[in-house]
């Protein structure tokens, strides 16, 4: 119904975040780390992919309509409520689901880069 309002606003907060953050980013950063900046880009990415995908998936099976008041659960009570609760549900685990992809892809990410740093530094 509408679960993918869930992630779309998560992306909007750290696609808040990623442009604070750029605002504050060094200039001069180190050619062999990825830093934060690209990083929150790749959850941001993630998540605008996923509630789009979502939303398609939706209008496909016709929950959300081109007129007022656009998804179907809210022409009563009863579906409003559904819709919130599937929201709370559905919509939470898989915006976690998606932002626990992407602490994985960080932490290997990192974990190669500290492996590269290593084996470049100079030995005595």
């Amino acid at each position: 119904m509408a679960c993918f309002v869930v992630p779309a606003a998560e992306a909007v907060v750290v696609k808040a975040v990623e442009r604070a953050a750029q605002k504050r980013a060094d200039t001069c950063q180190s050619e062999e780390r990825i830093g934060l900046v690209d990083k929150l880009k790749w959850l941001s990415h993630m998540l605008w992919g996923g509630a789009l995908l979502l939303l398609f998936e939706h209008v496909w099976h016709g929950e959300i309509v081109p007129w007022f008041p656009f998804l179907t659960a809210m022409d009563s009570p009863a579906g409003t409520a559904e819709m919130l609760w599937e929201m709370a549900t559905a919509g939470v685990l898989m915006a976690l689901l998606i932002t626990a992809v992407w602490v994985g892809m960080v932490l290997v990410t990192n974990a190669m880069e500290k492996r590269v740093l290593h084996t470049q530094a100079p030995t005595l």
